[in-house]
């Protein structure tokens, strides 16, 4: 094992340019991921094309950064040679799926967050499926190392795209502090179940405003159902269904997107947590929810069932009935939301930022001073 020392040495530059774009999951793994590397160990990793000072903003996109999308154009369209001179000295180049060229000298890693191109395209656009497809090609097929967010995405990689077994690390994400220590929101006088995710296909927003239709009247009279996220893509129907029942039913509610400083504080108010994706590489809000206290349902599905354990009650996401059960066998037993959330609060401390960075470093270590495994035939 290494000591923290030998990260002295170590020269990791991680492409950030998915900060400076609209987006969630994999903008929140990167955010959180190069300030824990930072907080660890200052001079071994530093971030390329974007920084990470200030707040993380999810809905912030290309007005804020001109100059530095400008930037990744020009290295899109000029290849490697350019990328070396514009990249600082390093040992690892750590790309993401918006470089198209990284540099050509150091060591090539990259995480694998999910393959939900390949499992379920149809919860995808096609420009989508088509640059995941195109970044698997150019870059996570000749990497000489390579993250997965967890033991399913591992596998998933290793099946699909032909992966070596020994090229590809696990190495959990992490939930920020603030949700260990927080406090119940007073969004709500009544208690609510939460949902919190950006409104896409795969997220199944659909089955669960269905599931919560079919409680019975008096069950809405006492309790509400907060939908918290910015909007995806393919959202028409969704929406318009979501903007009848806020309209029609006084129990349901769309905060829209909320503020990264607020949601601890939401999520902890929640009288459960209710994420029955279709398919997930790790499952952010799962993790984040478990370490904020707050019981939590989730799908049986893809790395789902890894991460929550059996801190969850879990379910068929494609069965309405079965997200509808749930949540009244949650909200209605004390004794089950109380067991859920201790097992919850100690299935969390498993997915800590500081934990992933020091793993990371490790494993950034090992790929600057080891030979690159090929990739299976």
């Amino acid at each position: 094992m290494l000591k923290d020392t030998d990260f002295e040495s170590l020269s990791v530059c991680i492409d950030g340019s998915p900060l400076l774009v609209r987006s969630a999951g994999v903008k929140t793994y990167l955010y959180h991921w190069l300030r824990s590397l930072r907080a660890v160990s200052p001079d071994a990793t530093r971030s390329y094309l974007a920084p990470v000072n200030g707040r993380l903003n999810h809905a912030s996109g290309p007005p804020r950064h001109l100059l530095r999308l400008a930037a990744l154009s020009i290295l899109n369209r000029t290849g490697g040679v350019l990328a070396d001179l514009a990249a600082p000295k390093c040992d690892v180049f750590h790309a993401s799926n918006l470089l198209r060229y990284p540099p050509l000298r150091p060591r090539l890693s990259a995480t694998v967050h999910d393959l939900t191109s390949w499992i379920i395209p149809e919860c995808r656009t096609f420009i989508d499926v088509r640059s995941d497809k195109d970044f698997a090609q150019r870059i996570l097929t000749r990497a000489d190392g390579l993250i997965a967010v967890s033991e399913n995405t591992r596998k998933d990689a290793i099946r699909i795209l032909n992966i070596h077994p020994d090229k590809i690390r696990v190495i959990y994400p992490g939930v920020p502090e603030s949700y260990f220590s927080a406090r119940k929101s007073k969004v709500s006088s009544k208690s609510y179940v939460l949902f919190v995710g950006t409104i896409e296909p795969r997220k199944n927003v659909m089955s669960l405003m269905t599931a919560w239709a079919s409680l019975p009247a008096a069950f809405r009279d006492e309790h509400r159902l907060l939908i918290a996220g910015m909007k995806g893509w393919n959202v028409e129907s969704t929406m318009r269904r979501l903007a009848q029942m806020t309209r029609d039913d006084a129990s349901v509610e769309y905060l829209g997107y909320v503020p990264e400083d607020d949601m601890p504080a939401l999520v902890a108010g929640a009288c459960a947590l209710v994420y029955p994706s279709l398919y997930e590489g790790f499952g952010i809000p799962v993790a984040q929810a478990m370490a904020a206290g707050c019981p939590v349902i989730t799908s049986h599905n893809s790395s789902l069932r890894e991460v929550a354990g059996d801190a969850a009650l879990l379910i068929d996401p494609r069965s309405v009935a079965e997200i509808a059960s749930a949540i009244r066998k949650v909200v209605e037993s004390v004794t089950l939301q109380d067991n859920l959330r201790l097992l919850g609060l100690a299935r969390a401390t498993h997915f800590t930022w500081k934990r992933a960075a020091i793993e990371s470093l490790h494993y950034f270590a090992d790929i600057s001073s080891s030979s690159s495994v090929a990739a299976a035939d």
